[in-house]
């Protein structure tokens, strides 16, 4: 089972794994409740490989990207619709029926 494990991690590309890391930064408990994450660019990162991810991020409209000096991106966010509290309704109040 190691064998086969190894086996496809090697065969995984540059972009698949880039792609699975900032995924997985995104997602991150603690990412999603802070609503930002900050990415940093790996020696194992290509140039193609990392322009390529940046540029899909650039492209979503629900994050806002900063490009820090020491090469790493900052990722924020807005809470999506369905994670915001439910607006409360108002209970009709108890009037008599107009018939």
């Amino acid at each position: 089972m190691a064998a086969a494990q190894k086996k496809k991690r090697e065969e995984m590309s540059g972009i698949e794994r880039l792609s699975l890391r900032v995924s997985s930064m995104i997602n991150h408990p603690v990412a999603q409740i802070q609503r930002w994450v900050t990415i940093h660019r790996l020696e194992t990162d290509g140039e193609r490989e990392w322009e390529e991810v940046m540029g899909l991020l650039s492209e979503a409209e629900c994050i806002d990207m900063t490009f820090n000096d020491d090469e790493s991106v900052t990722l924020r966010w807005e809470a999506a619709a369905e994670e915001d509290p439910p607006a409360e309704i108002a209970e009709p109040e108890d009037e008599p029926a107009p018939f």
